[in-house]
């Protein structure tokens, strides 16, 4: 995030415009609408701003710039034609740590401004960082169609109730509860068709009913890695929760959707550390359920495909918890798709079976008939002993050459595919990091003929590494 996207208060706050023509007129109407008390340099000014002038309170100071004029304003905009000029109101300004804005042009700005939707009291900015004026302005078109057009009249009567329902509701958690009930009830529905007595009506009644806010937890998958793959659901409760626990294998941009304002717990476990156990884990999420949070635990993949859901929830339910799960795309199923290699295949593979590299590595010997018949098997957490896995399988009658794939951080824009046969595995093993999925069987073989995630860079989608070591 290279802006921090805030919204200044400038009602009878003194803003300083250097310049006096048609692009000054269109900036000085932006700040006149949010009542800032405006102050003109420009050697001369255009007929519109001269009409400004005798419409609003706006004062000409001077017909030349002195950096003195910027020591008792709030904030400061060029738009004139003298590059030179430009850049020395920006250093002058700079100097004295006021917010100044160098109309089109980036690099002399240490504020920009965003296309800006205007139903007030709400107002919603977008902005590219100054990369795409265009593009922003398709999006803002597309969010205007999607605004309901009484939306201001939703937010200016939620503001007239706040006071009351404070009265109603002493906790903040509370409070949050009932205007997303409201938001998302019958109340906004009568809003939007112009019933505004029967809204009021519908808020009034919903100040005397308690519903039951008891906690609960949300187990939510998250998939692999790709904040795309999430479903509606998962982004829906990731939105409620007050409290978010959240392991290594969930993405930092699956975490920028959780709602900003909630707590966030780090439980994370890997290979040889663990720095809460698995009891430790559900003893929390118990605890704050309890508390009568709304407790989201955030899953890699799918919480019930060697994820331990299974455990969390029995874990609730013993303890009285109410409790949900999100299914989210394994890594199997994602990284596989997104390397361009299909589990199942009519002239490869009749079926795909799923095992971890970590426990029990003799049961593996029992996967070699499958990988024999055309089957296609799926290791997740079997890096650290790829060299065990590839011995005992040759060992028990698997053939060296045999197809074998290791994804690392599927779906993700660092993704690495590594390509080769199943005597190699340990040394390619060597060459990734984790989260990493190993794939065994001849389905491999149709990585080169179906990918697609790395043909997609040249389109700016994001990256996938293909190393073929075969």
């Amino acid at each position: 995030m290279n802006y921090l996207p805030i919204f200044a208060y400038l009602y009878h706050r003194p803003v300083l415009v250097i310049g006096g023509g048609i692009v000054a007129k269109r900036k000085i109407e932006q700040l006149y609408r949010a009542g800032a008390y405006i102050k003109i340099v420009a050697s001369q000014i255009c007929n519109e701003i001269e009409e400004l002038i005798e419409l609003y309170q706006i004062e000409w100071i001077s017909t030349k710039f002195d950096p003195i004029q910027l020591d008792n304003v709030f904030l400061v905009i060029a738009a004139t034609n003298d590059a030179i000029l430009n850049e020395n109101i920006y250093k002058e300004a700079n100097i004295r740590f006021k917010l100044v804005n160098v109309v089109d042009d980036k690099f002399n700005c240490n504020f920009i401004f965003p296309a800006i939707i205007d139903r007030s009291p709400v107002l919603i900015a977008i902005s590219s960082s100054g990369t795409s004026p265009i593009l922003v302005r398709i999006l803002r078109e597309k969010l205007e169609a999607l605004l309901p057009k009484n939306i201001s009249e939703i937010a200016l009567i939620a503001g007239k109730w706040r006071n009351k329902v404070k009265k109603y509701f002493f906790s903040l958690s509370d409070r949050r509860r009932f205007w997303e009930r409201i938001f998302n009830g019958p109340c906004i529905n009568q809003i939007i068709k112009g019933n505004i007595k029967k809204a009021k009506l519908i808020l009034h009644n919903e100040l005397n009913i308690r519903p039951n806010y008891s906690g609960k937890i949300i187990l939510v998958g998250t998939g692999p890695g790709d904040s795309n793959l999430l479903t509606l659901r998962a982004l829906q409760v990731m939105q409620l929760a007050d409290v978010v626990l959240y392991d290594n294998l969930v993405s930092k941009e699956v975490l920028e959707l959780v709602r900003r304002d909630a707590e966030f717990i780090f439980v994370g476990k890997k290979f040889g550390c663990h720095i809460f156990s698995q009891k430790d884990i559900n003893t929390i999420l118990i605890k704050l359920a309890l508390q009568g949070k709304y407790v989201v635990r955030l899953k890699g993949g799918d919480p019930f495909i060697f994820g331990r859901g299974g455990e969390e929830i029995q874990a609730a339910k013993e303890a009285g918890v109410p409790f949900q799960v999100v299914p989210g795309i394994t890594a199997a199923i994602g990284a596989t798709v997104y390397a361009g290699i299909p589990l199942t295949h009519r002239d490869y593979a009749h079926g795909v079976t799923f095992i971890t590299g970590h426990d029990h590595l003799e049961n593996i010997t029992d996967c070699v008939s499958l990988i024999l018949k055309k089957q296609t098997l799926i290791i997740y957490m079997g890096i650290t002993k790829a060299t065990k896995i590839s011995n005992l399988l040759v060992s028990k009658g698997c053939i060296k050459s045999t197809p074998i794939a290791i994804i690392s951080k599927g779906t993700r824009q660092d993704q690495k595919v590594l390509i080769g046969t199943l005597e190699k595995l340990g040394c390619l093993a060597s060459c990734v990091s984790t989260p990493a999925l190993i794939v065994i069987g001849e389905v491999v073989n149709l990585h080169s003929k179906l990918t697609w995630f790395n043909s997609e860079v040249k389109y700016q989608h994001p990256k996938s590494c293909i190393i073929n070591l075969s």
